[in-house]
């Protein structure tokens, strides 16, 4: 069996390269490279880490065509084209805990150097000044910290907050009232957080929703006197607006280890009254780059090895020791929505994937995925996964996930119904022992056929009851066809022949079972 192969392209502590080797990857340490060299040379590789170095454009994905997993050391990923990435089925991973106990305590000491202008107090005494009087600053002790972002590394810079004896406000849409409570902080809505802070910390990712977050307006809104720092990510704040804050005293001090543009060679802020910077230091410490190093490439080898699925962006999660319990599921799901997607004519306006009995106990995300693959690959010959939710959302799909907790009449089973604009189709299927798929149910009706062949699947003509009745013949290969009751004149004899041994509806579907075995 081929290795894996992996390309560290950033400089990376070299304990990660001996994880990928000790986990079965074939890995090359190449840090430095231009674009047009990382291009040339990608298309060779199953998985790519990175810090934020390495950009991974649409230009790179391209030519990456093996690829199958990015994974970041570190949490931000906005070297990395998520969507593009998505779209051409590779898992993108990042390491949200190897470095967020760096980047809280990062944030904690930029708000000490504010309230006690501790950088510019350095520099005027090195000169050979002493100016003691020139300096007056405040207590942490008793004011209220603002943050704006209460996941992970927020909710760390709260507990660091409450241990100084300070008082925390939380503003994250995510947070529930019961978490709130666990980490000791209030929940507020933004414009209650800037009335009440004497400190603001952000922690929330850049999006569209939270780019400039802290906008002219609302720092115009901020408590005046109000010291902000900001270790998450550049592009949170107006850097102007904010400039213009500390000229006017509105925000009596800034911190910032991340800008809009980096490398910052210029900006507003340089040489503002009490504004304090470092470039982008958040996660440099020795500890934190050991730590995401590490953990990228267990993560990146779990996946490429055994399938295992961890902290990814794009994907459901699934840990090393679920994969081989679900790989049987999710080789029965693909197979069902490959079948479904084949028999439903028409527009496919939803689907429904519901799972009964021991498919119920397990983690339904990666089972739906397996369903969409499956159903997508019709219309791409490149589905995946990690692709094929964006496929099926793109194409205006409604997707509904049901669990059942009672078991029905088989011990485990999941059943997929598609709705059209010439209705609903539904396939069921069920494991046999551990890892042998069957078809049990197809459009309500019970049969049993195995999922590993070509399936011929033929419309009768029932004169009895003036409808269609169908059945299903199992050949070779792995697809799908839909016979209508009056085929194609070179097709006719083969067909009037299965109508016969159909005669009896009420057999339909076992006759055509025997019919296809022969």
């Amino acid at each position: 069996m081929t290795k894996p192969k992996v390309l560290i392209s950033d400089k990376m502590d070299p304990n990660a390269a001996r994880i990928f080797e000790e986990r079965g990857c074939d890995v090359d340490v190449k840090p430095g490279m231009t674009p047009d060299e990382l291009k040339a040379v990608i298309g060779q590789y199953d998985g790519l880490a990175i810090r934020s170095a390495t950009k991974v454009t649409p230009e790179i994905l391209d030519a990456a065509e093996n690829l199958k997993v990015i994974g970041r050391a570190g949490i931000g990923v906005d070297n990395v084209d998520i969507p593009y990435a998505s779209g051409k089925g590779v898992v993108v991973m990042n390491t949200p805990f190897g470095n967020s106990i760096t980047t809280a305590e990062h944030a904690i000491a930029m708000m000490f150097a504010l309230a006690r202008q501790i950088p510019a107090a350095n520099v005027r005494t090195q000169a050979g000044e002493w100016p003691k009087n020139d300096f007056m600053g405040v207590e942490v002790t008793g004011k209220t910290l603002g943050l704006i972002g209460a996941g992970n590394i927020g909710s760390i810079v709260a507990s660091r907050a409450l241990g100084l004896r300070m008082k925390v406000v939380a503003y994250d849409p995510f947070l529930t009232e019961e978490r709130a409570v666990e980490i000791g902080v209030e929940k507020a809505d933004l414009d209650t957080l800037l009335a009440k802070a004497d400190f603001i910390t952000l922690h929330t990712p850049l999006t569209d929703e939270t780019r400039n977050i802290l906008s002219a307006e609302n720092l115009a809104k901020a408590k005046q006197g109000v010291r902000i720092v900001n270790c998450a990510r550049g592009g949170l704040i107006d850097e102007a607006a904010l400039a213009d804050a500390l000229d006017s005293g509105q925000v009596a001090g800034a911190a910032l280890d991340v800008f809009q543009s980096e490398p910052a060679k210029d900006s507003p802020l340089f040489g503002k009254p009490n504004f304090v910077c470092t470039p982008h230091l958040g996660a440099s410490t020795t500890e934190a780059q050991v730590n995401v190093a590490l953990q990228v490439a267990e993560q990146m080898a779990d996946y490429l090895v055994s399938g295992g699925v961890t902290n990814a962006l794009n994907m459901p999660s699934l840990s090393a020791e679920e994969a081989p319990k679900l790989r049987p599921y999710m080789g029965l799901a693909e197979d069902l929505g490959s079948l479904v997607g084949q028999l439903a004519h028409g527009n496919l306006t939803k689907i429904s994937i519901e799972r009964e009995g021991a498919a119920a106990e397990l983690s339904g995300k990666p089972i739906e995925g397996a369903v969409l693959a499956g159903l997508m690959r019709q219309y791409s010959d490149t589905v995946n996964m990690v692709n094929a939710p964006y496929l099926a959302k793109e194409r205006g799909l409604d997707i509904r996930s049901i669990r059942h907790e009672k078991e029905g009449v088989y011990n485990t089973l999941i059943r997929v119904t598609v709705g059209t604009d010439q209705g609903d189709r539904s396939v069921a299927g069920t494991l046999f022992g551990a890892d042998a798929p069957r078809l049990v149910e197809l459009f309500g009706v019970r049969i049993e056929a195995e999922l590993d062949g070509h399936m011929l699947y033929i419309v009768n003509e029932d004169a009895r009851f003036h409808r269609p009745d169908r059945f299903v013949a199992r050949a070779v290969g792995h697809q799908y066809r839909d016979l209508p009751p009056r085929t194609a004149a070179g097709r006719g004899r083969s067909h009037r022949a299965a109508q016969r041994r159909c005669a009896d509806p009420a057999r339909s579907g076992r006759a055509g079972l025997r019919a296809g075995r022969r």
